[in-house]
């Protein structure tokens, strides 16, 4: 399955340069390692407003609890919020492989 996770990050007030930098280091180097095993398949970065965080994301797991348990693994996660929305295959989808129903 595919899903669609809109992502939005709340850096806690306080948080030092240092940490963030190190966090998104983490996430940089986890998100590579969901790539590699066909989890993550995209990213994207939608309309920000300022100071916004804020990332779509393209993924595939055989369920919503194992899209969970990777999700939870990115280390952005805790201060993260996901809106998780499972996608399915449209018909008239042009990238659809033939015979695909």
């Amino acid at each position: 399955m595919e899903f669609l996770v809109d992502m939005v990050t709340t850096v806690p007030d306080g948080t030092t340069e240092e940490a963030i930098a190190d966090i998104r280091a983490r996430e940089a180097d986890r998100s590579r390692e969901l790539a590699a095993q066909g989890t993550l398949l995209r990213l994207w970065r939608p309309p920000l407003a300022p100071g916004e965080w804020r990332t779509w994301g393209l993924f595939s797991a055989p369920d919503e609890e194992r899209l969970e348990q990777a999700l939870a693994t990115m280390p952005l996660r805790v201060w993260r919020q996901d809106t998780v929305t499972p996608l399915s295959p449209h018909p008239n989808d042009p990238g659809r492989p033939e015979g695909a129903r």
